[in-house]
């Protein structure tokens, strides 16, 4: 067994609270994890306005499905959210 993790650092220029930043989180975590099986959470830089980092990880039983559902990852987020995507950081554990 195989748990693919995706770390995706994401910049919003047009958020200027905390509270317009947890919504966009909550959102975008809550689309994540209806669409796709994974467990998704933000685990970094919380009181920073404009920049969102989240953690997303799934399981899959070889390296190829693996690897296809972390594509599947950071394809979703890109198609739903305005947010830049800044960074990636894949693994697989």
């Amino acid at each position: 067994m195989m748990l693919p993790t995706v770390t995706l650092k994401l910049y919003a220029p047009w958020v200027h609270s905390l509270k317009e930043k947890r919504s966009l989180a909550k959102s975008l975590l809550a689309k994540i994890q209806n669409r796709l099986p994974v467990a998704a959470a933000e685990i970094e830089a919380q009181d920073i306005h404009q920049t969102l980092v989240l953690g997303i990880v799934g399981i899959a039983l070889e390296r190829g499905q693996a690897d296809r559902l972390m594509d599947q990852v950071i394809r979703f987020v890109e198609e739903n959210t305005e947010a830049q995507l800044l960074e990636v950081e894949r693994e697989i554990r």
